[in-house]
């Protein structure tokens, strides 16, 4: 059991406990994850910075709905696939802030700890992303 998935099993056991929802939250954007990508047949493993701009996530369709693919560790990313593929490691607040409906998001599928992320809530957490931005931009403004 990692600490997002403590904090996210907390959440489901009190949803309306306000700080254990901050705490998974908090604790998602300042993750890292491993997001699979479409890749030339037979490469496996991370994508390096330099290939990365040209990295093009793999998204699944499910039910009509299309899904970025999020793992927290790599051998769930492998246990989901199958086995090796190409991936980048994506910042959590990064992922809010370039993530755009009707995009959903697939935490650890496949392992005891899932979470499907729905377009409003990534709506929300990227504008939590954009007002931490604007303000440490404030704060760094000389007075």
């Amino acid at each position: 059991m990692t600490d997002l998935d403590l904090a996210l099993s907390l959440c489901q056991q009190e949803p309306e406990d306000h700080d254990k929802q901050t705490r998974f939250y908090d604790l998602f954007l300042n993750s890292n994850f491993y997001v699979p990508t479409q890749a030339e047949e037979g490469k496996s493993g991370e994508i390096t910075a330099d290939d990365s701009e040209n990295a093009v996530p793999l998204i699944i369709d499910g039910e009509g709905e299309d899904f970025l693919m999020l793992f927290d560790r790599e051998d769930r990313l492998y246990a989901w696939a199958g086995a090796e593929v190409s991936y980048v490691l994506v910042a959590g607040y990064a992922l809010a802030r370039i993530s755009d409906p009707p995009l959903h998001w697939a935490l650890n599928v496949g392992s005891d700890y899932p979470k499907q992320f729905l377009p409003d809530e990534i709506g929300w957490l990227r504008s939590v992303v954009e007002n931490c931005e604007g303000e440490a931009e404030s704060s760094s403004a000389p007075a």
